[in-house]
């Protein structure tokens, strides 16, 4: 589950823009698209109905050996028995999180500036998500984009698996896999598609396609 390089897109739930859809209804069709993972990220839900929607999801991914990640919430990750978490830069300490999740269990960190990179905390993560690579409405607490430069040199700095995260759609997706990223982060461009499970396909179908590409430059 640890093989983090090998992902192609990384699915994190909205369900305020899934067009009246459940979280679960866009889980499915992502995952039988080809989705690597899915992060489940619903900021507004009490700790009782975030674990309760995170179990629906849980049951379901097991079934098809996708990784369930959870947002924030370490308590929620443990009830569940989640494969991992994903923290931002106001969350727990990496450290801490690893003495409580164990070994095995996978943590992201948001970073939102290339000197966190450098930071010794983020070697205790599993992968680094740069957020946001574009603008994107999704995130209130925005920090400035790190646009395709800024994924260069984050990718010059490091050898962490790289998740990338913020406006990034079908348009895009390309551009930041060839620019270095090994894995794009979206909300909207399958939450809020018309068809998530073609979306979904067309986004790992070009992430694919681009991480082929990039091996033979």
């Amino acid at each position: 589950m640890k093989d983090v390089v090998s992902w192609d897109v990384y699915l994190v739930t909205d369900k305020s823009r899934s067009r009246g859809r459940s979280n679960l209804e866009i889980v499915q069709a992502a995952v039988h698209a080809g989705v690597s993972v899915v992060q489940l990220r619903e900021k507004d839900l009490s700790a009782r109905d975030f674990f309760s929607e995170g179990r629906k999801i849980k049951n379901f991914l097991v079934q098809h050996n996708v990784p369930l990640i959870i947002n924030d919430r370490i308590e929620v990750a443990l009830a569940l028995d989640a494969d991992g978490v994903h923290l931002g830069q106001s969350d727990v300490p990496l450290e801490i999180a690893r003495k409580i999740l164990g070994p095995d269990k996978i943590i992201g960190w948001s970073v939102n500036d290339l000197s966190h990179i450098s930071e010794e905390e983020a070697s205790l993560a599993d992968y680094l998500a740069i957020s946001p690579v574009f603008f994107t409405s999704t995130k209130k607490d925005i920090s400035t984009p790190w646009g395709i430069e800024g994924v260069r040199k984050a990718r010059f700095i490091t050898l962490s698996p790289l998740i990338g995260i913020g406006g990034i759609d079908l348009d895009n997706a390309s551009d930041v896999i060839l620019a270095g990223l090994d894995c794009i982060a979206v909300v909207s461009a399958i939450v809020s598609a018309e068809d998530p499970l073609l979306a979904t396909k067309s986004l790992v179908t070009t992430v694919r396609k681009a991480k082929q590409a990039r091996q033979i430059r």
